[in-house]
């Protein structure tokens, strides 16, 4: 009975690991190789720029950088970016809140007096995906 129980639970483990995907995030547009990529990946409008579901970072080399994030549920998502040049960990900010690194967003969604809006950003994912970003100012 007990190797029964234990087949069903590994079967159930790999059924359900077999429903989530990956994401892999390449970005380009660095202009040095200094410091890191740190991406915020969020799953709702409501935490979008605000609090992330997964955050990654990743050395840059050759001017470009990638990400992956795995064994995520199928759904709807979106990407927030920057180029932490000095590597404080923090997106440096000028007056009135104007980031001082390099940022971005998914779909490259760009802001209009004021951040990036979610439904700019977001995109779908139901099977393993691999977007582009290109890093602005």
């Amino acid at each position: 009975m007990n190797k029964i129980i234990i087949t069903l639970v590994i079967l159930a483990t790999q059924w359900l690991s077999a429903q989530n995907v990956s994401l892999t995030v390449n970005v380009s547009g660095f202009k040095t190789n200094d410091g890191k990529l740190k991406v915020g990946l969020y799953n709702g409008e409501g935490t979008f720029l605000r609090e992330t579901f997964l955050s990654l970072d990743s050395k840059i080399s050759d001017l470009k950088a990638t990400v992956v994030f795995k064994d995520l549920p199928k759904g709807e998502y979106a990407i927030s970016l920057y180029h932490d040049e000095n590597d404080s960990g923090v997106l440096e900010k000028g007056m009135f809140g104007i980031p001082k690194e390099p940022f971005a967003c998914s779909n490259n969604a760009k802001g209009k007096m004021g951040p990036p809006k979610y439904n700019d950003a977001k995109f779908t994912i139901d099977s393993n995906k691999e977007i582009l970003i290109e890093l602005g100012r």
